[in-house]
C-alpha cells in the first residue's frame, strides 16, 4: 500500500498535482498508506499519457466512457470502492484491455463484440433492460473506440518526439560528465 507522498515520489510529480488528478478524475481519496498498487498504476498511466501530450480533457472523457461501459457490463458489482481501478497494473492481452482502467473485456476491443447481460450483483434485476432505457454497451464501446483511436494517433505522433528528446537529454548528460 502507498501514501500520496510515495506515489508522488514514484511518479516524480508533486503531491498537489496528484491530488488535483484525484479531484478531476473523481477518484477516492484515502488517508495514510491507503492506496493500492493498482491506484498507483492508474496514476502512472495518466502521467505517461500526459507526457505524450494527450490532453487531460481527452483522458477524462475516455475515463467516463470506460466507467460507463464497465457499469453497463456490471463490473461495478464487486463492492470495492476502487472497482474501476482494480485491474490497473495487470498484464497480458493488451488488445482486450481498456486504456485507463486496464480492464480485460475478454475479447479484442476492435471486434466490437461483448458478452452482455452478466451481472454479479446481489441486487434485484431492473424492470427494463439497459438497452430499453437508452444504455447500450455496444454504443458506448463504439464511442470509446472512436476516442481511443484519436488518442492512440496523438500518442503515436508524440512518441517520436519523446524518444528524440530522451536521446538528446542523454547526450547532454554524457557531455556534462565528460566536462567535469
Amino acid at each position: 500500500m502507498n501514501t500520496l507522498g510515495d506515489m508522488a515520489k514514484a511518479l516524480n510529480r508533486p503531491a498537489v498535482y496528484l491530488h488535483g488528478l484525484q479531484a478531476r478524475f473523481e477518484l477516492p481519496v484515502s488517508e495514510g498508506a491507503g492506496y493500492s498498487s493498482a491506484y498507483l498504476e492508474f496514476l502512472r498511466t495518466v502521467v505517461f499519457l500526459r507526457v505524450l501530450n494527450v490532453s487531460e480533457s481527452s483522458l477524462r472523457d475516455l475515463w467516463h466512457l470506460e466507467k460507463k461501459l464497465l457499469q453497463l457490463l456490471h463490473v461495478d458489482s464487486t463492492g470495492s470502492k476502487t472497482w474501476f481501478l482494480d485491474a490497473c497494473g495487470q498484464s497480458g492481452h493488451s488488445e482486450r484491455r481498456l486504456l485507463l482502467t486496464n480492464h480485460d473485456l475478454g475479447v479484442s476491443l476492435r471486434s466490437q463484440t461483448l458478452q452482455l447481460g452478466l451481472n454479479f450483483a446481489d441486487s434485484l434485476p431492473e424492470l427494463f433492460a439497459g438497452r430499453e432505457m437508452g444504455e447500450d454497451a455496444l454504443r458506448v464501446l463504439g464511442e470509446y473506440l472512436k476516442d481511443f483511436t484519436r488518442i492512440q494517433s496523438e500518442m503515436n505522433a508524440e512518441v517520436r518526439i519523446v524518444r528524440a528528446a530522451a536521446r538528446w537529454a542523454g547526450q547532454l548528460k554524457r557531455s556534462e560528465k565528460s566536462g567535469e
